[in-house]
């Protein structure tokens, strides 16, 4: 199930979201028909609650959301991209540990 803390981003939020509001965010590309996606999420929700007030946590779908995709070079899935100050400071591609996203997280704190 996921978590009340995990974003649903799109068009229409991403910018606001995510660019405009200079947090550091997590930010999950993923699709539904993606196993390693869906092997990731429980533990991209765990990290939402984990991090509650210290990172932004939302998903795009990139079957709805496309243009996001592209415009951040998302090639494969899952792709989880880290915002700091409203630009792409890191990414990891394909299902990593929990552990392997908090370490890489830390680092952007």
């Amino acid at each position: 199930m996921a978590s009340d803390k995990v974003l649903s981003l799109n068009k229409e939020n991403f910018q606001k979201e995510i660019i405009d509001s200079g947090d550091t965010s997590l930010v999950d590309f993923w699709a539904p028909w993606c196993s390693p996606c869906r092997m990731i999420a429980p533990i991209v929700d765990e990290i939402a609650v984990e991090y509650s007030g210290k990172v932004k946590v939302g998903k795009v779908n990139v079957d709805e959301n496309r243009e996001i995709a592209v415009e951040y070079g998302v090639m494969s899935i899952p792709t989880l991209i880290i915002f700091k100050d409203g630009k792409a400071a890191d990414r990891v591609v394909g299902f990593k540990s929990k552990s392997n996203l908090k370490e890489l997280l830390d680092k952007h704190l």
